[in-house]
């Protein structure tokens, strides 16, 4: 479980988190919902560790921790950014294991046996040998999935998962969202897509900008 007390972050005069407290049991998926300008990403930078909070306390299973300092090799939060961020040069085997391989110092075995199993959860199996230009943008959106889940993170969070996502699309996210909580994945969604996020969310964050 992830807890935050009291966080606040501004950026110079303009307070974009304000006193926020938040629980994120084991297992369930967090829907961050509102507006533009209204702090979802800003929120999911600072649970990353890409930006620091300017104060307020983080806990995991009820010991602080600070998320800009954690080890890489103890990743608590893994995201899947909006635009994937995939290596081009590198086949979707080798985007998947690079990480495993030198951050977390895996032996070959160990990250090709991962690879092997997450392409097989997230239906990539047979595109192991391909590259991100062979891809759909689905199969991008699965990739970068991957990748992400194979540094062992204690919680999955995604910056808009459906933007710029037909119909048909979105309802691929959802399901993939759904069957990864089946397998007991904590996740976190940031979106603009209020549909969306009652679909597949146990709790529901609304955020507006601060006045």
């Amino acid at each position: 479980m992830i807890e935050l007390k009291n966080v606040n972050k501004s950026f110079g005069t303009k307070k974009v988190i304000d006193n926020l407290n938040l629980v994120i049991p084991d297992g369930e998926i967090l829907a961050i919902v509102g507006p533009s300008g209204g702090g979802k990403t800003t929120l999911l930078r600072t649970l990353a560790g890409l930006e620091k909070a300017d104060s307020g306390e983080f806990l995991l299973d009820g010991q602080p921790f600070d998320p800009t300092s954690t080890k890489e090799q103890e990743q608590v939060v893994g995201v899947v950014f909006q635009d994937f961020q995939l290596f081009p040069h590198l086949s979707v085997r080798d985007n998947i294991t690079i990480a495993p391989c030198l951050v977390l110092k895996e032996s070959k075995d160990v990250y090709n046996q991962k690879a092997e199993r997450l392409a097989k959860l997230l239906g990539l199996s047979e595109l192991l040998e391909n590259y991100p230009y062979q891809l759909s943008g689905g199969q991008k959106q699965r990739l970068a999935i991957a990748r992400a889940m194979a540094m062992d993170p204690k919680v999955l969070a995604y910056d808009e998962p459906t933007s710029a996502l037909d119909p048909e699309l979105r309802q691929q996210v959802e399901k993939l969202i759904l069957d990864l909580k089946k397998d007991g994945v904590t996740q976190i969604v940031v979106t603009h897509d209020l549909t969306f996020a009652e679909n597949i969310a146990d709790k529901l964050l609304k955020v507006e900008p601060i006045k």
